[in-house]
């Protein structure tokens, strides 16, 4: 879960190394480093601490060059120091290398490197890479001989680049980390992902796993483990560069709050046949949920909750959908064949307890189905077939636009399954239709009253922890604000079903815990039962509602209002809200929203 970023040009790549890892700050925030291959060999500059605070340094200290690489860290090998910051060299300075992911066998091969006389100055596994490759050379090969020799001795998932002293080239891989190639005319890109170097240029090469790179400023070669040529075609990504700029906000999860409504017109623009009702995805062939008779959903954090979310409606309308945290589903595979579907649903593409999940579908005989944002990434490539969110690029750690639009595309998905699997027909969905065209503006509404919100955020800082509860849809929504709410102000919270409540969690609660109640439009009456048992033990209740009769109830004291619109699509509205709520709780307490600490982006490593 780190940043790798990478150029190679006829002229200083100083300046594209700092912009790229200031992009990927969102994947690793802990330390940074770039070094460059200069005329005088090496120049290595690295650091603990926020990019935003060394940037200039970084700039003053490293020495310019034609061909270089740069990294920002999240901590899995060593605590965050500078020796530990990326990128690593060898014993005579004259390899460097940055490195995503984790070689499994790094102490075996530390110590066997030990012995012929290596000397390690960090704690990292990525050092072991320097060194392997330093042996190769130092026995005469040349540096792409030796850089696929060290790959070889290695075991686990990872993404490399590498520079040489004296040498103009790039030399990279993955294997189970993202990477991809930035085309231009007179510059090569690598990056963990595509905001490193959008400004620069928007044609990319997606590399499937086992791929080496070598690549010059203007010409670049890849092969594959073997060292036989493929060919990797280049894609233009439809972001702009402006896509990932903060613009006026002040942080990347406020900016991405508000780019919902733009987000969700994107996500289900033409997969609406109005005149007909009925969903269209011009990815998915007519056919190919012929022979399904089995679905289950796999996803990760927050795609988990908006997988649990289509789960519920499947389930309602007579589709026996199951849903699984992608950690579980693949450590102990419950049983699939040729007539299961796996959805698995993955913002990034890359996650990797996702991707090992729908590879043991896959090897189980199952067909696969990625839901996704990213246009060329490994689930995409790898799944029997994808659909995208088209949310654009997030930087925030905390997804928030990613949600809103994996669960409007998944509403179509669902009434496309319902179909398909002989599921009930579903009451009204000309109106589901009609009200998910009218959702962006809604969210609009939502965003401009968030003064509201704020005042609400204020109201109910300083509590000993929050509960978050629903039910149907409501549910997931609940545990996706419990998930906002934790990961970004650093506060004890929790999401429950409402109904599990008096199953345990009632007895934490005190006039010290705030419930957040989520009503959808169904099941409210229930929801409204748990909301009188938590303020009879005199919990402070906020209700996420757009029903009267829910403001106007003595036992619930706050209301965040929404408009009102199809139950199926309610908990989008209130999934808004409880995001304000969190950002605003969070900026009140001066944490670190963008960066919260322990986390990053995307979760590449198990």
């Amino acid at each position: 879960m780190c940043g790798i970023t990478a150029a190679a040009a006829n002229g200083s790549i100083l300046d594209e190394l700092i912009h790229g890892i200031r992009k990927l700050e969102y994947r690793g925030y802990d330390s940074a480093g770039i070094a460059t291959s200069t005329g005088d060999g090496l120049s290595v500059v690295k650091q603990e601490g926020e990019i935003s605070q060394m940037g200039a340094s970084l700039a003053a200290n490293c020495q310019s060059g034609s061909v270089g690489i740069g990294h920002t860290r999240w901590s899995t090998h060593g605590p965050p120091t500078d020796a530990n910051a990326h990128p690593h060299t060898d014993c005579e300075d004259q390899v460097a290398v940055v490195h995503n992911g984790i070689i499994e066998n790094y102490r075996e091969l530390r110590e066997e490197l030990r012995e012929r006389g290596h000397e390690f100055t960090s704690e990292t596994d990525t050092e072991v890479v320097t060194h392997l490759v330093e042996d190769r050379l130092d026995a005469g090969d040349d540096p792409e001989t030796a850089f696929r020799a060290a790959l070889d001795e290695l075991v686990g998932s990872f993404a490399i680049v590498m520079v040489v002293a004296g040498d103009d080239r790039l030399f990279a891989t993955r294997r189970g980390s993202p990477l991809v190639v930035g085309v231009d005319d007179d510059q090569t890109f690598l990056a963990s992902d595509v905001p490193s170097f959008l400004q620069y240029t928007d044609r990319v090469v997606f590399l499937e796993d086992g791929d080496v790179v070598v690549a010059h400023a203007t010409d670049r070669r890849i092969t594959d483990a073997d060292g036989n040529p493929v060919d990797r075609p280049v894609e233009t990504v439809e972001w702009d560069s402006e896509d990932a700029d903060l613009g006026t906000y002040d942080y990347y999860m406020e900016k991405e709050i508000h780019e919902q409504p733009a987000a969700l017109e994107q996500a289900i623009q033409g997969r609406i046949d109005a005149e007909n009702a009925d969903p269209v995805f011009e990815e998915l062939p007519a056919s190919c949920f012929d022979d399904v008779s089995r679905l289950h959903f796999v996803a990760c954090g927050t795609s988990f909750h908006a997988a649990f979310y289509a789960r519920q409606l499947l389930n309602r309308r007579g589709i026996n959908a199951a849903v699984t945290r992608a950690g579980e589903f693949a450590s102990a595979p419950p049983p699939v064949d040729e007539e299961t579907l796996v959805v698995g649903v993955t913002q990034s593409g890359e996650t990797a307890d996702t991707l090992e999940s729908l590879r043991a579908a896959a090897d189980g005989g199952a067909q696969t189905l990625a839901v996704t944002n990213v246009l060329g990434s490994t689930a995409a490539r790898e799944c029997d077939d994808a659909i995208f969110i088209r949310a654009g690029p997030e930087i925030g750690v905390a997804a928030t636009k990613t949600f809103s639009s994996q669960v409007a595309t998944l509403v179509l998905l669902v009434e496309r399954l319902a179909r398909d699997l002989g599921g009930d027909p579903h009451p009204d969905v000309e109106a589901l239709f009609d009200a998910l065209e009218r959702l962006p503006g809604q969210i609009e509404q939502v965003l401009e009253n968030g003064t509201h919100t704020r005042k609400v955020a204020q109201e109910y800082l300083d509590q000993n922890a929050y509960f978050f509860v629903g039910r149907e849809q409501g549910h997931p929504v609940a545990l996706e604000g419990a998930l906002k709410f934790k990961e970004i102000t650093y506060e004890h919270a929790e999401g429950f079903a409402a109904s599990q409540l008096k199953h345990g969690p009632l007895a934490l609660v005190t006039r010290r815990t705030p419930v957040v109640a989520v009503f959808c439009g169904r099941h409210d009456r229930k929801v409204l039962n748990t909301v009188h048992e938590v303020h009879s033990r005199e919990a402070p209740v906020i209700g996420v509602s757009s029903d009267d009769e829910v403001a106007s109830r003595e036992d619930v004291d706050t209301v965040l209002p929404i408009p009102e619109t199809h139950p199926d699509l309610a908990g989008i509205l209130a999934n808004v809200q409880l995001q304000l709520l969190s950002y605003h709780v969070a900026r009140l307490l001066g944490r670190s929203i963008d960066k919260p600490r322990n986390l990053a982006k995307s979760v590449t490593v198990e």
